[in-house]
């Protein structure tokens, strides 16, 4: 059996990644890889594959840097001439991209079945991209491997049981990458007090709105007071905040690999965030999260009082961070994602269903 797998974003090669340490068991089953260059990642040089024991791609096509429509049609053709070469049984696409888009609409177009893992995630706003490209994804998979019960009911809701399309709860491999990536972890360079928060801004809806921004950054502030906030930072928000002379008082630091992202998140106190992955990380590590958006896809986090949704709004930041004692639930053994199975799943799914 061949799989080719599409990718386009460096998260989704360490998604990726735990699935494919799990096809290698497998010798009967072939997995061709390839890299659209959605998000051209300087970091991920050979040294990047060989850390993170991530198989590299077999093929490069090049096509990032322009807006959505071009990029998704450069990428339908391109990856259209490659499934026509290689002949897959399936076609697997990760979470919401671009890239994830163009292979749905090629496997489609092709009558190549077609697998989705992360399917059914909602963040029920329609400006955002990656809630159209997740949708329509959806829609025209043979196969939608859940990785959560609010992503089956999601499905359901929206008739995927009179849809003929097979819906699977997987778990969600980021679990299992979390698992496997915590013992290969590594320890920055910059200076980190023994207490520290752990936060993150990339979101556009954050760094492009300058008066978010601003009143993140002043909560943030805030907060440092009392203990260390440390925000990686890309270079382009770094500028933003630079440019509009808004006033930091805690540390931050230059873009950090993976393996010194999952140190961060297993020895901080609390994550403050507006990620998607990194809110699931952070209950991955047993640590609480204060959530930098009005909406997530992980609600079942907010229902289990693990996360908390604030905006923007520099009085709700701290007013939660002062009353996290009590907001957050402390007993992380609920299995809300899989427990690290979701890849053999998956895996023995495909094989399984090669004759769907």
């Amino acid at each position: 059996m061949k799989i080719l797998t599409i990718l386009g974003a460096r998260p989704q090669f360490i998604k990726a990644g735990s699935v494919s340490r799990e096809i290698s068991k497998h010798p009967e089953i072939q997995e061709v890889i390839v890299h659209t260059g959605q998000h051209y990642d300087t970091n991920m040089s050979d040294i990047f594959f060989e850390e993170m024991k991530i198989p590299k791609p077999d093929y490069f096509l090049g096509i990032g840097g322009k807006n959505h429509g071009a990029m998704t049609g450069q990428m339908i053709e391109k990856i259209e001439e490659v499934v026509l070469k290689e002949q897959p049984d399936w076609v697997m696409v990760y979470g919401d991209t671009n890239s994830t888009l163009a292979g749905a609409i090629v496997a489609s177009k092709l009558h190549v079945k077609l697998a989705h893992i992360e399917a059914g995630l909602r963040s029920f706003n329609m400006q955002m991209p990656e809630e159209v490209n997740r949708i329509l994804t959806d829609r025209v998979s043979n196969i939608l491997f859940c990785p959560t019960d609010t992503a089956m009911r999601n499905l359901k809701d929206e008739g995927y049981e009179n849809i003929d399309c097979k819906v699977i709860k997987s778990g969600d491999v980021m679990q299992d990458g979390a698992i496997f990536y915590k013992g290969l972890a590594v320890k920055p360079t910059c200076k980190i007090e023994s207490n520290y928060i752990l936060s993150t801004i990339h979101r556009a809806e954050n760094t492009d709105d300058i008066n978010r921004l601003r009143s993140i950054i002043e909560a943030f502030n805030e907060i440092n007071k009392e203990i260390q906030v440390i925000l990686p930072v890309h270079p382009r928000t770094k500028n933003i905040i630079e440019k509009n002379s808004i006033k930091v008082d805690f540390s931050i630091i230059d873009p950090v690999g993976y393996l010194e992202m999952i140190w961060l998140i297993d020895n901080c106190d609390l994550v403050m965030t507006d990620s998607g992955g990194l809110q699931k990380e952070a209950f991955f590590f047993s640590k609480p999260c204060i959530t930098l958006r009005d909406e997530t896809e992980w609600v079942e986090l907010i229902k289990n009082k693990f996360n908390v949704l604030v905006g923007a709004d520099k009085i709700k930041i701290t007013d939660i961070y002062n009353q996290r004692e009590k907001l957050f639930e402390k007993d992380y053994d609920m299995d809300l994602y899989g427990g690290g199975n979701a890849s053999n799943k998956i895996v023995k799914e495909l094989y399984n269903c090669q004759y769907l």
